[in-house]
């Protein structure tokens, strides 16, 4: 399980697909299957948030947020009517009337 962690790593860490892994990891649809089980069952996300709340309690902080970020592009999108207009606006050519 340790080389099939590594090789996990070795794709995300290099950007190569799964059926270029080196010969001397375990075979790529091997690796695959168990990350992709591990997608499934939210292993990968159970890792993420655990490891989230041991560094913000390492730098001293809580381990829930106590703020939200909107991001001011969502904010004018939503404003405009939302996805459906732009989309609409994109496909008419541009510019419209809205």
């Amino acid at each position: 399980m340790h080389e099939v962690l590594n090789a996990m790593l070795y794709v995300v860490r290099t950007g190569c697909s799964w059926r270029q892994l080196p010969h001397d990891l375990p075979p790529w649809e091997t690796v695959y299957r168990y990350f992709w089980f591990f997608h499934r069952d939210r292993t990968w996300e159970r890792i993420h948030d655990r490891l989230r709340v041991q560094v913000w309690r390492k730098v001293g902080k809580k381990p829930t947020p106590s703020a939200g970020i909107i991001d001011s592009q969502s904010v004018k999108t939503a404003e405009k009517g939302g996805i459906a207009l732009m989309t609409r606006a994109r496909k008419s050519g541009g510019a419209s009337a809205i």
